[in-house]
């Protein structure tokens, strides 16, 4: 990567954040020396959990323990030497743009008990060469390339920070640029460029791997994405590194001011005009509850878990299992949990605006976007970190550090409560506390940050989070009042002086392949429908009743949320039964939710028609296919469409008393508002997992209440009391 030109213009990329650690932290992986995340991430460790931590050096002397445990830093460095002297690579290594481990078959994982030796351990590489992508499967005992596969599909594998650097490069070194920056009042030095995904939209962009590049002011403010050059488009390729077309259509659109843009804290800032709020903290006298075992198995409570990071997904939930608090069985809920894909479209059809429509995970990467969290504000004082060991451009290793977090939360709610108001009963009161295990990462991906959490609840609940916070993505406009505009013309309200925050809509799509009670499941739809009451027995003329619905097929199984059709959505294992002769099950309980309005031949939508409004498609269900993981597609981006999810599951497979996968699509539309600049406050929707029969009885029944003579006693300090 040349890194001289990056360095003459601070700080170019779409992924701003990853590249600033690469540039300058401890970890980066093309260059030594110590660095600020090395001296901040030894400052804040857990201090109860000093000993389990995993410091960089643990992870590269690290050893893997469980058979789904991501590839160690010698295993990378043994892929990297195994495809340097591969015949086919010999004249010219390719550039890495995934590696990870190759997962056994499911059945021998299922089958696999602590102890037992590993099954043989296996990477799966997709390289970049001569604009072809190979899909390599490595044997890392033997040193063999077992399979070798080039992609005869479309769409290339995730982007690289060299890729990104090399497209910015090449734009900022066109001489358009100078003479567009120049008609605005400005040099090339006074801009940051980024470098959006193009999408896929015609024959034309065939053969190339293409990013566009935009540019905006940072004079006056960090926050650059506040002050766009609209209309300045330069399309690049990025394995020729030059630029194949230039747009500038927007000279005569102001930049916007940078005035009220900055939103770092520094000690001298005003303070708001509200009430001060004292610091608080969750503390642990006795230390956490939960232990993290061997790098990835996490205990808590009565759970029991795998959880890795992932370049692409961020993530993963793996091995699920949770206690059975009457009979002590350890009884299984889900093989493996992760975001799938994140479609993002922009409501604009400008020169300048119309091809924003990303695909988060397949083009950039959840976890290659993810930053260490920051302690105390991220992550409560209780939080312990993990790393993610992830692969360069170049196959050497790389530490992702803290970029995961797990901790135990604790907000006052009950988990269940009673009070007994009759005289009879003597005034019972009974009341639980509420504790659950959060595991949360964050990820950059350019000017949105997206958190996504998986919280375990002790009574069997799993409920899993997305909060969006960061920049809007604004578009310049000569108006500097909505007074000024007319007939709606623009493509969102003003969010400020010459700022229009354009209407979008994100869409995260997990996967979800449960294995309750063991792999064979079955989706029910529980349909509650309206019945009269013919007979007139009672003065009530109408009531509802539970219907319930087994999916056979694909089809049987696509849903479309609908107030006035409501339904529950199940996954039952047919053969587990409860005392009374119910399936053991685990329901999805949507929440706030969205689906995409876009036309179903717009392209955008035919590459996330996984999205789709039309054919009941927020929760999917296809039989488990190992090779059927990303909703996007193996390779998103610039892909047609022709390998996701709705291809999939047009196939229309047969799904009772099967092992199945739920995909579930959780959806916002962002109308922006004049408080979301010049950064948005965080908001969230989730979904949960919820067990229903599964368990025999309330299974927290005879969990312990908390008493005052548990607790230490805080009180404020004698100078904070004195203020």
């Amino acid at each position: 990567m040349e890194t001289s030109s990056r360095l003459r213009l601070p700080f170019l990329l779409l992924l701003l954040p990853m590249l600033l650690f690469f540039l300058f932290s401890s970890w980066n992986p093309f260059s030594g020396g110590g660095g600020e995340s090395a001296g901040r991430r030894s400052q804040f460790p857990p201090k109860s959990l000093t000993s389990k931590k995993f410091s960089h050096s643990a992870q590269t002397s690290a050893t893997p323990r469980h058979p789904i445990d991501p590839l160690t830093v010698g295993e990378i460095h043994r892929v990297r030497s195994i495809l340097s002297s591969y015949e086919p690579f010999l004249g010219q290594f390719p550039a890495i743009q995934s590696m990870t481990i190759d997962e056994p078959d499911k059945s021998r994982v299922l089958g696999w008990q602590s102890g037992d030796p590993l099954p043989p351990r296996k990477a799966f590489v997709i390289g970049l060469l001569d604009n072809q992508s190979h899909l390599v499967t490595i044997d890392l005992e033997s040193g063999r390339v077992e399979t070798h596969e080039i992609s005869s599909g479309s769409g290339y594998p995730m982007l690289t920070m060299e890729d990104v650097a090399a497209a910015v490069d090449a734009a900022v070194s066109y001489p358009g640029l100078e003479v567009s920056a120049a008609a605005r009042g400005l040099s090339v030095a006074n801009l940051s460029c980024i470098s959006p995904s193009p999408g896929w939209f015609g024959p034309e962009e065939e053969g190339k791997r293409l990013l566009k590049v935009l540019c905006y002011s940072k004079q006056g403010t960090p926050n650059f994405y506040m002050r766009p050059l609209e209309g300045l488009v330069m399309t690049v390729d990025v394995d020729r590194r030059e630029v194949i077309k230039f747009s500038d259509t927007g000279r005569g659109i102001p930049i916007p001011g940078g005035a009220n843009t900055d939103y770092r804290f520094h000690p001298g800032n005003d303070p708001p005009e509200m009430n001060p709020i004292n610091p608080i903290s969750m503390e642990q006298p006795q230390g956490p509850s939960f232990t993290v075992t061997d790098g990835h198995l996490v205990e808590w409570a009565n759970w029991e878990f795998h959880l890795k990071a992932d370049q692409r997904a961020g993530f993963i939930v793996s091995r699920v299992v949770v206690r059975d608090s009457e009979t002590g069985d350890r009884r299984s809920v889900m093989y493996k949990g992760f975001p799938s894909e994140l479609f993002v479209p922009y409501m604009d059809v400008d020169e300048a605006w119309y091809f924003k429509s990303y695909m988060d995970a397949g083009e950039f990467g959840m976890g290659a976007t993810a930053m260490p969290l920051v302690p105390l504000n991220d992550c409560p004082r209780n939080a312990h970190y993990m790393d993610g060991v992830f692969v360069s451009a170049d196959g050497r290793p790389f530490i992702q550090p803290n970029m995961i977090c797990l901790f135990e939360r604790y907000a006052g709610d009950s988990a269940w409560r009673h009070t007994e108001l009759t005289v009879s009963a003597g005034g019972e009161k009974e009341a639980r506390a509420k504790v659950t295990l959060v595991a949360r990462m964050a990820s950059s991906v350019g000017n949105y940050d997206y958190t996504i959490d998986w919280e375990f609840q002790t009574d069997g609940l799993i409920k899993i989070t997305v909060a969006l916070s960061g920049m809007l993505m604004v578009k310049a406009t000569v108006h500097d009042n909505m007074n000024q505009i007319e007939n709606q013309e623009e493509t969102g309200p003003m969010v400020s002086e010459n700022v229009i925050g354009v209407v979008h809509d994100h869409f995260i799509t997990f996967h979800l392949d449960m294995d309750v009670d063991g792999p064979n499941n079955t989706f029910v739809k529980v349909n509650l429908v309206k019945e009269e009451n013919l007979e007139g027995k009672t003065p009530r003329k109408s009531y509802l009743k539970p219907v319930r619905h087994v999916a056979k097929t694909e089809e049987d199984a696509r849903v479309k949320l609908s107030l006035y059709n409501p339904s529950e959505f199940h996954v039952v294992n047919p053969s587990r039964r409860s005392r009374l002769g119910n399936p053991s099950g685990y329901k999805v309980v949507p929440e706030a939710n969205a689906a995409s309005l876009l036309d179903h031949s717009d392209p955008p939508q035919l590459r996330s028609a996984f999205t789709n409004n039309q054919v009941k498609k927020v929760i999917w269900v296809t039989p488990y296919n190992r090779s059927e993981q990303w909703a996007g597609g193996l390779l998103t981006y610039q892909s047609h469409g022709d390998d996701t999810l709705d291809v999939w599951s047009h196939r229309n497979r047969e799904i009772e008393d099967k092992d199945v996968v739920l995909w579930y699509t959780l959806g916002f539309h962002h109308v922006p508002c004049q408080e979301d600049f010049p950064i948005m406050p965080t908001v969230a929707a989730s979904f949960q997992l919820k067990p229903v029969n599964f368990f025999d009885r309330n299974p927290i029944l005879r969990a312990h209440p908390v008493f005052e003579k548990d607790l230490p006693v805080c009180r404020p300090s004698e100078s904070a009391s004195a203020m």
